[in-house]
């Protein structure tokens, strides 16, 4: 039988001519047919007749910025990409449909056509670029290094950089008052938008409206969170200094009243660490990981740098159980990060202009840096908050984390008990715990069961059996499938 036919009829949703990381990250089922596609072209389908999609692969020249142009009430979407330009498109073409027009434009940044989304009279889709590149330009902010917006984050990066070499010489005052100064710069930033960014999930809500289009029915993914959670709400805490590590029980008190655990992530070569504190923290159900070897915002300054300090951040994980990390004011490489030997990482704001390094991995979902998970930060840190903004209350944290749940990601909170010895900060996390305490959808979990879940999801897959999608694999006892409808795109 043919694999058209099975994927028509049992098993499986689509063929694919190779892999498709769209589908391989939300768990869409697909099998891979080798005689499908074209030179150039990757394609996807549904069965032997009927639409399929299309996308481009012989992809040459720079990356871009563009936004694809709204329709049908739907908003603009941002994309950072590799394109080809709307006068290669019918050669490519050619050979798989008739009757193919343009239907979305691709507008650059200054304001020219890039391109456009094509679509034939069977209802064939053709994409002008590579839907996994897209994704991983946000996930790895390659997108910061484009034209315009890559010379500003240098000579920002230089700055913060002249700044950290200061630091240990500035009165705390004058480091507070530097800081609110270039935040004022920092907050014009137009990309990513603070406190929320859509464009990457915008993207995803645009290739799975293509996708039910070119399927002609719901398309099965397996859901983000397990078993009754909509959403997920996790607590972590960066100890930077000895002071910082003495001030733990207030804050441990707070998350016990309002029934949470948290991580600590503690520098391994700041202060010492008494292994029975981390027994204690982790026996009475925390968790404890690495926030780098030392705090002052160098771990990722230069390769001899980097790899002067590795054995000593490894050294610490061994010793203290530790399968997570966060890098000092969240400083990160996205091409060194998997060599940690970590299970996951947590130094990647989703979207965040004030911080030292600028930016951010535009999404709410946890994803995958080669064989590391990586966890976004998803709400401000405290400090940013409170200190650098001059907020007083939890309001900010409190709208974030709801917007978060009703679009089902993950909310995650990286105070420090440097900070918490505030009253008007540790007050206001306390009522942002409260606030959420008795909420059935969220799933308060560490990150350690978070990463764990992710990949159990990604081991994971859906298979047909009869008019039912099931998860088989490790997630099959505990996943959920949710079937996500078409729509005008």
């Amino acid at each position: 039988m043919r694999h058209d036919t099975i994927a028509a009829n049992t098993g499986t949703m689509f063929l694919a001519s190779g892999t498709a990381t769209l589908l391989d990250y939300f768990r869409v089922p697909y099998e891979v047919d080798t005689e499908l596609g074209s030179r150039g072209l990757e394609q996807l389908r549904r069965g032997p007749d009927g639409p399929s999609l299309f996308w481009a692969t012989t992809l040459t020249g720079d990356t871009k910025a563009a936004k694809i142009s709204g329709r049908n009430g739907q908003p603009e979407v941002p994309i950072f990409a590799r394109t080809v330009p709307d006068a290669r498109v019918p050669g490519l073409l050619s050979e798989v449909g008739r009757g193919w027009r343009p239907v979305r434009t691709l507008i650059e940044e200054d304001g020219r056509p890039g391109g456009a989304i094509w679509q034939s009279e069977d209802g064939s889709i053709f994409l002008p670029f590579d839907p996994g590149e897209v994704m991983v330009n946000y996930w790895s902010e390659r997108y910061a290094g484009i034209g315009e917006r890559g010379r500003v984050r240098r000579v920002r990066r230089l700055m913060m950089m002249g700044y950290y070499r200061l630091r240990p010489f500035l009165p705390r005052q004058l480091q507070i008052w530097l800081r609110r100064q270039f935040a004022r710069q920092q907050a014009r930033s137009s990309f990513p938008r603070w406190p929320i960014e859509t464009g990457l999930h915008d993207f995803y809500d645009l290739m799975f409206a293509i996708l039910a289009d070119v399927a002609g029915e719901p398309i099965p993914r397996i859901a983000s969170w397990p078993d009754r959670y909509e959403w997920a709400l996790v607590l972590t805490h960066d100890v930077e200094k000895a002071q910082g590590l003495a001030a733990l029980e207030p804050v441990l008190e707070a998350e016990r009243a309002n029934g949470f655990r948290s991580c600590w992530n503690l520098v391994a070569g700041d202060y010492e660490v008494p292994l029975e504190r981390v027994r204690t923290l982790v026996d009475d159900g925390f968790e404890v990981g690495v926030h780098g070897m030392h705090h002052d915002g160098r771990d990722f300054e230069s390769r001899a740098i980097w790899q002067e300090r590795l054995p000593g951040i490894r050294e610490a994980g061994e010793r203290w159980g530790a399968v997570g990390f966060r890098a000092p004011s969240l400083h990160r490489r996205w091409e060194w990060m998997p060599q940690l030997g970590f299970d996951y990482d947590s130094s990647c704001p989703d979207a965040d202009p004030f911080e030292p390094q600028d930016g951010g991995c535009c999404t709410w979902l946890p994803f995958f840096n080669g064989e590391l998970v990586e966890l976004p930060l998803t709400l401000t840190l405290d400090h940013t908050l409170f200190v650098i903004l001059c907020q007083t209350d939890e309001r900010a944290w409190v709208a974030k984390a709801e917007f978060l749940r009703d679009r089902g990601g993950m909310a995650l909170i990286d105070t420090h008990p440097d900070y918490l010895v505030d009253g008007t900060i540790l007050s206001s996390y306390a009522s942002f715990l409260a606030r959420f305490a008795s909420d059935a959808t969220a799933w308060k979990a560490l990150p350690r069961e978070v990463s764990a879940w992710w990949r159990r999801r990604a081991a994971s897959s859906l298979r047909r059996e009869g008019e039912v999608w099931r998860i088989v694999g490790p997630a099959a006892d505990e996943g959920r499938v949710e079937l996500v409808e078409g729509g005008a795109w």
